[in-house]
């Protein structure tokens, strides 16, 4: 077999006097055979290009199911009278979902979403609401992976599902305190965008459902939640640098809307109610946001009083709010931490952790009578584990920690934090892990992972796949670049728009500086990145040719500029002040430079595996497919082992089953290894001079 070579039928796309040519911009159509059976072909090529990994990738696949335990369940949570968790059965892909009367009870089996693996190949069940009585559940369903939901109801009691389903909804959902009305959100059929609240009473055609709030902006995206007190529904309109809440009262099922604070400037806010206050993060005059908090009667802005000022670099991520205490999470010098206050805001101590590298999260913390904030820690070395902290004494309890199999034992890995400083003098944390007989000595792989867009910051966790990677000699490491906000609200701000560029270089600056420091070489580098993080690999690989000996790229967010003039296509509208409106012609030249679509070189790539999904509602599959076909079309003396293989049945998140996404785990490692060990051999044999060309 030969690499698949795309048709081309030339579209000329023209703006500001500029005119692009696109030989394949007739694949964005999934309905079209020709498109179905050339991802087919490329599918098929994948597979025999990767032919020789198949025992690679087998024995990587049986690691990862032994190492993670296949009869697992969750710690039992509380709310209000029932207690939750959720089982996995060994040589069963999805979750089933449990409660118990109380903690020592047994447990009744609410909803086994294995039944519904049964019958379509994809399956995600997204929201989950019990009603107040805890006789009905309502639960969000999406059998395609385009994250468009039904919602079912189930009686608890009977198992039955009696009422008419709700469509193409955004999964999106809660109860009315009245235990008879269900809100949730709706989507534009062609935009995806969540654009309206519903309010449906139980019983009734869900045809005469009222609307109850709708967002006629098409940059914003509205999402609904209920407050701690239960007392309250929030309506939140978010933009990328702006937001805007509404409420109204959960116990009346004929209640409308009320307005918190208008939308304004760069003003982002969220809100939570407990007791008599309602508790605000906000950046209004706070870049890292401060806490503040209004009485219940009064949430409008001029009643805000500041509880927690404004820190520079300690960026203020979220609070759970209890009787006695509150407990924030911010982030500081690129990690999450942890501070207990009294109720009146004045700082108690801060919760303490064995590691100091690490990930930690808010678990669940439903009610607010609660004695202990639970907490979820782990580290690129220890696995996930689970506490309760005394809210008082901030004495800990261990209530889990997942058991890794195959021996796994923490001390035979090392992590450390890197600080690679930027071309314009910035610090660039870089987080890394590798098995302590490692060598750093430039002789072992090396994988930087990044992402850098939308303000996310990606944590230094724990994955028990990766293990297989690690303990084959790879050094693995996240370049934590600008655009997101590990190193607080000024990170994300100086990595998006018009400092764009800035992610590039960091991601550039970071491995260069591992080069330096003796970590490894270029010749057996390879980076890794997955929607706007592909983008980002993209870009380095079009930039830097020369750094990076392959990649990988997982529904890579690479034709910038096209996706970004199509306000059809989901996500379009909302993003502007993420990327720029292409419009404008100054944000248009700015986005081509680096637009990895628009900007291949002949020597751009050595080796790139590209994964995409068919029904992916944030990447459309067609801007990984033509970004192949074009990196083809230019290598055509020569070419590198560039391969593309789509789920025909996934969307932006991949195979829905557990042991389909171990076995994706596989293949990528396996591709990582492969090429690693051939740049390795050739080396050996005196054959890497370090040129592109004559390395291959």
């Amino acid at each position: 077999m030969k690499a698949p070579r795309a048709p081309k039928r030339d579209t000329v796309l023209e703006m500001h006097g500029h005119e692009r040519v696109d030989p394949w911009f007739w694949m964005n159509d999934r309905e079209d055979s020709a498109v179905l059976d050339y991802l087919r072909e490329e599918n098929a090529w994948t597979a025999t290009a990767l032919a020789g990994t198949k025992a690679l990738q087998e024995t990587i696949y049986k690691e990862i199911r032994a190492r993670i335990p296949q009869n697992d369940q969750t710690v039992p949570v509380r709310v209000r009278q029932w207690w939750y968790s959720t089982r996995f059965e060994d040589g069963r892909d999805y979750p089933i979902h449990l409660r118990r009367s109380k903690a020592d009870a047994d447990d009744q089996v609410i909803l086994d979403v294995n039944d519904f693996g049964e019958d379509h190949s994809y399956v995600e069940v997204g929201s989950r609401a019990i009603s107040p009585d805890g006789n009905w559940m309502a639960y969000a369903l999406d059998v395609v992976g385009r994250r468009l939901y039904s919602i079912h109801l189930r009686n608890l009691e009977t198992g039955e599902e009696p009422f008419n389903v709700i469509p193409a909804t955004s999964g999106d959902l809660l109860w009315g305190e009245d235990g008879r009305t269900i809100y949730y959100t709706v989507k534009d059929p062609q935009t995806l965008r969540p654009f309206k609240v519903m309010r449906h009473r139980t019983g009734t055609d869900p045809a005469t459902d009222e609307c109850i709030f709708e967002e006629p902006d098409d940059t914003y995206y509205i999402g609904i939640s209920k407050t701690k007190s239960r007392q309250f529904i929030l309506i939140t309109c978010e933009h990328t640098l702006r937001s805007e809440v509404r409420y109204l009262d959960a116990t009346d099922p004929a209640a409308h809307p009320q307005l918190i604070q208008a939308r304004e400037g760069e003003h982002e806010y969220d809100v939570d109610h407990h007791g008599d206050w309602w508790w605000i993060i906000s950046n209004d005059q706070a870049r890292d946001f401060r806490l503040m908090r209004a009485p219940t009667a009064s949430p409008q802005r001029e009643q805000w009083k500041e509880v927690i000022g404004h820190r520079e670099g300690h960026m203020l991520l979220g609070a759970e709010l209890f009787d006695s205490h509150v407990v924030l999470m911010e982030r500081f010098e690129g990690l999450r931490n942890l501070t207990v206050l009294d109720t009146e805001g004045k700082p108690s101590r801060q919760l303490e952790f064995d590691e100091e590298l690490h990930e930690v999260t808010f678990g669940a913390n439903p009610e607010a009578d609660q004695s202990a904030v639970r907490v979820v820690f782990n580290s690129p070395r220890h696995p996930l584990t689970i506490y309760d902290f005394d809210l008082e004494s901030g004495e800990r309890e261990l209530l889990k920690r997942e058991q890794v199999g195959l021996d796994y034992d923490p001390d035979n890995y090392y992590c450390e934090r890197v600080w690679a400083l930027a071309r314009d003098g910035a610090r660039i944390p870089v987080s890394l892990v590798r098995h302590v007989s490692t060598p750093t000595d430039g002789s072992a792989p090396l994988v930087v992972y990044g992402y850098g867009s939308y303000g996310i910051s990606i944590d230094p966790s724990f994955s028990a796949a990766r293990v297989s990677l690690i303990d084959r000699g790879v050094i693995f490491c996240v370049a934590h670049v600008r655009g997101g906000c590990e190193m607080g609200r000024r990170w994300y701000e100086d990595g998006r728009t018009a400092s764009k560029w800035n992610t590039f270089y960091d991601f550039i600056d970071a491995t260069k500086h591992l080069h330096e420091k003796g970590y490894a070489d270029p010749q057996c580098t390879f980076a890794w990145g997955g929607s706007a993080g592909g983008m980002l690999v993209g870009t380095v690989l079009n930039a830097e040719p020369g750094l990076y000996a392959g990649a990988i790229a997982q529904v890579p967010f690479v034709d910038v500029v096209t996706t970004m003039l199509d306000d059809t296509i989901p996500l379009t509208t909302g993003e502007y002040d993420e990327w720029g409106d292409p419009r404008r012609e100054e944000d248009y030249r700015r986005m081509l430079s680096y637009s990895p679509y628009d900007n291949i070189q002949p020597d751009t790539i050595r080796d790139l595996l590209v994964l995409s999904g068919l029904h992916d509602s944030q990447v459309q599959y067609w801007e990984p497919t033509k970004w192949v076909a074009r990196i083809r079309d230019t290598h055509q003396q020569g070419a590198p082992s560039v391969l593309l293989k789509t789920n025909m049945d996934a969307g932006h998140s991949g195979a829905s089953g557990r042991y389909d996404r171990y076995r994706e785990a596989a293949l990528l490692y396996s591709f990582l290894l492969e090429r690693s060990e051939q740049i390795r051999g050739r080396k050996s044999t005196g054959n890497g001079s370090g040129s592109r060309e004559t390395a291959r």
